[in-house]
């Protein structure tokens, strides 16, 4: 489609009021899935549509959902929620119910969106519904509690049915709650397929949900291609890895936003509280945390409150061992899950709008393609650039293999992970400081920081603050319980000394002051190495007080002219 031809949000017949929040949103055109799926949605027809994650699949159906309950509101006398949206995890109903709300900017009134995916707010989220407000979102679980319930009635007024992440539905174990909700809809409704792959879950779905539907399959690879997004990987065992990612992070090889993924819970307090020791601030994501934790440290992280996002996505993978942990790691592995209470409508590597992510990188690399291509997701979106770097271990060669496979018959059978060029030998000063500082962060270390979390958690609920006034005592000793062991901050090691850089680093600035010296070839393919580039140029100037320093910057001058 040339761009002679585009189709712009002003020529598709939508109401004044949306289009002036489009406007303020900064939205200068549709993308290619909102310039299909609108007009078709908007002439009341089924769709399915499939595109990559970040091409804006939420506002494709968004726009219309709230242009048609506008349209209604011109000859309906009476309130009625008119449209359901669903969606498998409650990250996500927050994300499209934010994305709704800054649509309807100028039209609240008229249009009014809730969320009702939080667990345990059955009676508050009752008395919302009584009010019959235009659009519903839940996960598909939540919607059948109230619809059982009779606190929200869709038999005769329902418009439409909006899915969104169809492809996670049934990995998410809402195939039963799908099939049961539908039975509480109306015979005719329009519906809606939003999904980043077309897999045989979505197409399952598909066939109870749509009628005669428009599928749209947008010819376009599912990342971004390789001018906008980078793929690199690093081989390295489990020691190594630490000390690699504490010096990319301290001498500010990466730069910006940047999302780390590990494999399990654990992991991601490990990682954090190893960070921590340096005095680099991070926050945590998994599906343990609570609902309302999950969501602020994402709009934390949006708002740049945090630079480094440490996550686990383990319910993007049907094999919590993937096959490549031995027989008895993966007994005790599943024993030690088995105690916790994993919240099941959690998901981190998938269809959350992380903001200007700059960087991805895979600690743990993942179990399988699609959760690469998820991970992967969360940064190059809409037209900004990204990187993705992998960690891989030995054993995880194969892995990496197939994820090679994927990405090269996207782009017609050009090698797509590039080796990341990093000479460990050149920071083997901070191999020694991360040793110590990794095993430093023991099991009780791990667990003293989930149990602080905790802590906070009580001290932070809204629901609790009733009963801490009747009983003051009890507050009172949560306060003063035992003090948590939590793994000792040295301030020494948040700097960075001249004798624990690269050669190649520490002498930059003697290399710039020369006209007549050429860059070193170190220096030079670090600048060279795309987001995860150029190292900052450490600044040391020679002190005077200090003869033997100026002696070896002069004499080192006087080399370099005589040559």
């Amino acid at each position: 489609m040339t761009d002679e031809k585009k189709v712009m949000f002003h020529e598709m017949e939508l109401d004044d009021r949306i289009l002036k929040a489009i406007s303020q949103l900064g939205w200068p055109e549709p993308t290619l899935i909102q310039e299909t799926a609108i007009p078709l949605l908007l002439e009341g027809k089924d769709v399915l549509m499939r595109a990559r994650t970040g091409s804006g699949k939420t506002a494709a159906f968004a726009v219309p959902v709230i242009q048609k309950i506008l349209n209604l509101k011109n000859t309906s006398k009476h309130q009625s929620i008119r449209a359901l949206i669903l969606s498998p995890s409650k990250e996500l109903c927050g994300q499209i119910t934010s994305v709704i709300g800054d649509l309807t900017i100028k039209c609240a009134r008229e249009v009014r969106c809730i969320d009702i995916s939080a667990n345990g707010d059955t009676q508050t989220q009752k008395a919302i519904l009584s009010d019959k407000p235009d659009i519903v979102v839940a996960t598909p679980s939540r919607a059948l509690v109230h619809l059982k319930a009779n606190n929200m009635r869709l038999k005769e007024d329902l418009s439409m049915l909006v899915v969104d992440e169809a492809d996670l539905i049934f990995s998410f174990g809402y195939e039963d709650e799908i099939k049961e909700l539908l039975s509480h809809l109306p015979k005719i409704y329009q519906a809606v397929l939003a999904s980043a792959t077309l897999s045989d879950d979505v197409l399952s779905l598909k066939k109870i949900v749509l009628r005669n539907p428009v599928t749209l399959k947008l010819e376009e690879p599912e990342l971004a291609p390789s001018s906008q997004l980078q793929h690199y990987h690093l081989f390295a065992e489990e020691d190594d890895k630490a000390a690699i990612l504490y010096a990319l992070l301290k001498l500010n090889l990466v730069r910006g936003k940047s999302i780390i993924f590990v494999r399990t819970v654990d992991r991601c307090y490990k990682l954090k509280l190893y960070l921590e020791q340096f005095k680099i601030g991070s926050c945590v994501l998994n599906s343990e945390l609570p609902a309302a934790v999950r969501c602020l440290s994402v709009d934390q992280f949006n708002r740049g409150r945090y630079q480094i996002i440490v996550a686990s996505d383990e319910k993007a993978l049907e094999k919590p061992d993937g096959g490549i942990l031995p027989i008895e790691e993966r007994t005790k592995k599943k024993k030690q899950s088995s105690k916790r209470k994993k919240d099941k409508e959690s998901g981190v590597s998938r269809g959350i709008d992380f903001q200007h992510v700059s960087n991805v990188i895979n600690f743990d690399f993942p179990l399988d393609v699609n959760s690469y291509v998820h991970r992967a997701g969360r940064t190059a979106r809409g037209n900004n650039q990204g990187s993705v770097l992998s960690f891989v271990s030995i054993r995880e060669k194969p892995l990496m293999d197939a994820v090679e496979q994927h990405l090269s018959n996207g782009f017609k059978g050009q090698k797509v992970l590039q080796k990341y060029e990093f000479a460990l030998e050149e920071v083997e000063g901070f191999r020694y400081r991360s040793r110590d500082a990794w095993r430093a962060v023991t099991r009780i270390a791990v667990r003293e920081a989930r149990l602080k979390e905790i802590k906070q958690e009580l001290l932070n609920c809204k629901k609790l603050q009733g009963y801490f006034e009747e009983n003051p005592s009890d507050l009172a000793a949560l306060r003063r319980d035992k003090a948590l062991h939590t793994v000792k901050v040295q301030q020494h090691l948040a700097h960075v000394p001249e004798y624990l850089l690269p050669a190649a680093l520490r002498n930059e600035d003697i290399v710039e002051d020369q006209e007549t010296v050429t860059e070193k070839p170190q220096v030079k393919k670090r600048k060279q190495n795309a987001n995860f580039g150029s190292a900052k140029r450490h600044k040391y100037q020679a002190r005077q007080n200090d003869p033997l320093k100026s002696f070896d910057v002069k004499k080192k001058k006087q080399t370099a002219g005589e040559t």
